[in-house]
């Protein structure tokens, strides 16, 4: 009985896509060489030319928490704003009386 499917790391799949990508071998040698069906290295490498493009379009964890924070600190701010506002525009209407 077979041990079931093989599971390979995302590094490792972007390495196969990359080295198809190149042209530097054909994918008959590339499949050779890391031991993957020809097709699987096909897919891999529609997959990193379809979604590649959005590597550089993503935050990471720490970027993303940073914009959320900064993001908190702004609306506290317009909440104090807005209250000041009000008690300004209550007192500058209450001295007229």
């Amino acid at each position: 009985m077979g041990s079931g499917r093989k599971q390979y790391s995302a590094e490792y799949k972007f390495e196969v896509a990359l080295a198809a990508v190149r042209n530097d071998k054909t994918v008959s040698q590339l499949a050779s060489e890391y031991e993957v069906h020809p097709t699987q290295i096909h897919e891999w490498k529609r997959q990193l030319m379809k979604e590649g493009s959005q590597v550089f379009g993503q935050r990471t964890a720490g970027e993303e928490a940073a914009a959320k924070n900064r993001e908190n600190e702004l609306y506290e701010q317009i909440g104090r704003l807005k209250m000041e506002l009000e008690w300004v525009k209550k007192k500058a209407t209450g001295s007229n009386r």
